[in-house]
C-alpha cells in the first residue's frame, strides 16, 4: 500500500470512530514528533498497540482490507506483560472483505459496536488446518446456534459472536448499510504466530513511501522511533 493511502485511511478511521462515540487514547493522534517527545512508551512498542491498516497483500484496501486500532494486549509466556486479554476497535466498510482465517490459540468475541450490519461467514477447521465439512455450534450473545460450513451470520449493532480456536471466519459490511464499527475482545493477540489465512493471503502489506507518515502504524515503531 502507498503511505498516502494509509494516511488517508487512518484519518477516515479517526473520524468514523469519533462519529460513533468511540474515544481513542491520546497516543492514537501522535505524529512522529509527538512520539519522539513521549516517554515510557515501551509497552506500546513491545505489544504493538496502535494503528494497523492492511489490504492483505491485494493493494485494493476498499475491496479487501481492514483498519484497526489495538487498544490493549498482553504477551504469551511473558513475565513482564501479564495481561491475558486484548482489545481492538475496527472499521469495516461495505463489502470490504477480511479474508477467511482462524486462530490456533486465540478465543475472541467480535462485537458490532455501531454503524451498519456485519456479515460473517463461518467454517470449522480441523487439527490439520483444513476446513471441515462437519456441522458445529457458535455462541451468539450467549445463545448457541448450530451452523453448517459457510453459513452467514448477520450481526446488527449491539450483537456479538464468540469464536473458539479453529473457527474460520470471513467478514465484511453489509451492502447498503454503511461502514461498521467492530470491536474485538480476546485472549492475547499475536499476529505473527497465531493467524492461519486459509486461502493464502498475507497478514501485512509492504509499504510504498510516497509521502511522510502522518500517523505511525504499530509496525512502524521500530523503523521510525526505536532506532533513533
Amino acid at each position: 500500500m502507498k503511505r498516502s493511502e494509509i494516511n488517508q485511511h487512518i484519518q477516515s478511521g479517526m473520524d468514523f470512530f469519533h462519529s460513533n462515540g468511540f474515544v481513542l487514547p491520546p497516543f492514537a493522534f501522535y505524529g512522529i514528533d509527538d512520539w519522539k517527545q513521549a516517554s515510557n512508551c515501551e509497552e506500546i512498542f513491545d505489544l504493538q498497540l496502535g494503528w494497523d491498516v492492511t489490504s492483505f497483500g491485494t493493494g485494493d484496501f476498499c475491496s479487501t482490507g481492514l483498519l484497526l486500532f489495538t487498544l490493549r494486549n498482553g504477551k504469551v509466556d511473558s513475565d513482564k506483560y501479564l495481561k491475558p486479554y486484548a482489545e481492538k476497535n475496527m472499521m469495516v466498510l461495505e463489502n470490504q472483505i477480511t479474508p477467511r482465517h482462524f486462530h490456533w490459540h486465540k478465543r475472541e468475541d467480535i462485537i458490532n459496536r455501531g454503524g451498519g450490519n456485519l456479515i460473517i461467514e463461518v467454517w470449522k477447521a480441523d487439527k490439520n488446518d483444513k476446513i471441515s465439512d462437519q456441522p458445529f455450534s457458535i455462541s451468539i450473545d450467549g445463545q448457541l446456534r448450530n451452523c453448517s460450513p459457510g453459513d452467514k451470520l448477520v450481526l446488527h449493532p449491539g450483537e456479538s459472536v464468540c469464536f473458539e480456536p479453529y473457527t474460520a471466519h470471513r467478514f465484511y459490511g453489509e451492502s447498503g448499510c454503511g461502514p461498521v464499527m467492530v470491536g474485538e475482545v480476546s485472549m492475547v493477540n499475536d499476529d505473527s504466530t497465531d493467524n492461519c489465512f486459509v486461502d493464502g493471503f498475507p497478514r501485512f502489506d509492504p509499504i510504498e513511501e510516497d509521502e511522510a507518515p502522518r500517523y505511525l502504524l504499530a509496525s512502524d515503531y521500530t523503523n521510525y522511533l526505536k532506532e533513533n
